[in-house]
């Protein structure tokens, strides 16, 4: 049984972890407004960005390699986002286990896996089991931005047009990999955390290219320009024509769509960070009040050993005759 100085120490170590935890909690929950606030803010341009895309692809017959998928795909990229900071819960565990599945899926399929990572903790889990990784991004898990993630986009967009090309180029244009015969990507893959709610983040995969053809489903009614809702659909001339347009937009909308898988990860990371640490803090002040009773009764006991040595004494003393 520990001692009482032993269990005021632990006391004492208790509440200094928790006043961590604590501040730790409290800096989550301003992070977790102001990454919202960036989700909200890319939403219009990106939401613009779609119907924009919507109507082109209804009207342009554009083959482009982003939108076709290819015979015969050997290599496949995985983009695996992680955290640059640990105590976030299950955050980059849950990340990396879907990560795991989706490269088994791939590799099962018959493709080549080239795995790129984002946050220092994806890098440190990679690197510890002595796995490769082809590229990789950190310091900007938290507060991405569009600058900072620029290298990390047109990589992964670069490498797949390359792919169509059965080379992979490097970003001055010179044919950096031909020698050794390294493909680029038939296919982009990114692992990354939904915001659900705050108390719910999901490890999602998402195919970024080939697009998914999301946009088959929008048609224009020719001849009454309705669509299925009743709504009047406008009657749109491009200029220049669709298809050019079309070819000129889908990096950017490519691009975009991965700005948003890097925002809504620092969402994820900041509200699984809060749970992980609210968590702890309760954890904490429940050690701390089992530690208090705890001590409390061996302070007890403590002073009942003494109260009874004393009487004790007294009635020995009393019955030796010595006493006066």
């Amino acid at each position: 049984m520990a001692t009482l100085r032993e269990l005021r120490d632990r006391i004492r170590s208790v509440n200094s972890t928790k006043k961590i935890t604590k501040a730790q909690e409290l800096i989550a929950t301003s992070q977790i407004t102001k990454a919202q606030q960036r989700v909200e803010a890319a939403k219009p341009y990106a939401d613009e960005m779609q119907k924009v895309m919507e109507r082109l692809a209804a009207a342009s017959s554009l083959d482009h390699p982003m939108l076709r998928e290819r015979e015969n795909g050997r290599v496949a990229a995985i983009l695996v986002v992680t955290s640059d900071r640990g105590m976030a819960g299950g955050y980059n565990h849950n990340v990396l286990k879907k990560a795991a599945e989706l490269e088994r899926m791939l590799k099962e399929s018959g493709y080549d896996v080239v795995r790129y990572v984002t946050g220092g903790k994806g890098v440190t889990h990679y690197k510890f089991r002595d796995m490769d990784v082809a590229g990789s991004w950190t310091g900007w898990s938290q507060k991405p931005s569009w600058k900072g993630t620029h290298d990390v986009r047109h990589h992964l967009i670069d490498g797949f047009l390359a792919g169509s090309e059965g080379t992979v180029k490097a970003r001055d244009g010179v044919d950096s990999t031909s020698e050794n015969g390294v493909r680029g990507f038939d296919q982009v893959h990114v692992v990354y955390t939904e915001f659900v709610s705050m108390l719910s983040q999901e490890a999602r995969v998402h195919q970024l290219l080939p697009i998914e053809p999301v946009l088959s489903e929008f048609e224009y009614e020719q001849e009454d320009m309705l669509s299925t809702s009743g709504t009047t659909q406008p009657d749109m001339e491009f200029e220049p024509d669709p298809d050019t347009l079309m070819e000129h937009l889908l990096p950017a909308y490519v691009s975009r769509t991965l700005y948003s898988i890097f925002l809504e990860s620092s969402a994820s990371e900041s509200a699984s960070r809060r749970t992980a640490m609210k968590n702890a803090t309760d954890n904490a002040t429940d050690l701390a009040n089992n530690l208090s009773r705890e001590a409390n009764q061996a302070r007890q006991a403590k002073i009942t050993q003494e109260i009874t040595e004393i009487i004790g004494g007294a009635g020995a003393l009393s019955g030796s005759g010595e006493s006066d």
